[in-house]
């Protein structure tokens, strides 16, 4: 099974994608590094709840549905 870490970071990745955002523009929309967007797209990093946030902002995504989607994974 994989870590939570990772999940996120897939789930970012998935809906940063569907966007059509590469990670420099995400990362700009965010507010972070495009480093770091990295580090959390590959599962690297704890993610605190005010990066999620601004993650689920510049996602255009409300943070509730992107731990729904986590959850969904760790299902799978």
């Amino acid at each position: 099974m994989e870590e939570i870490e990772q999940i996120f970071g897939i789930v970012v990745r998935k809906r940063r994608q569907q966007l059509g955002l590469s990670q420099e523009a995400f990362a700009d929309k965010a507010g972070i590094h495009r480093t770091y967007v990295s580090s959390i797209e590959l599962g690297k990093v704890q993610v605190s709840i005010g990066i999620a946030a601004k993650l689920a902002e510049a996602l255009e995504t409300p943070l509730s549905l992107i731990w729904k989607d986590v959850e969904q994974e760790m299902q799978s």
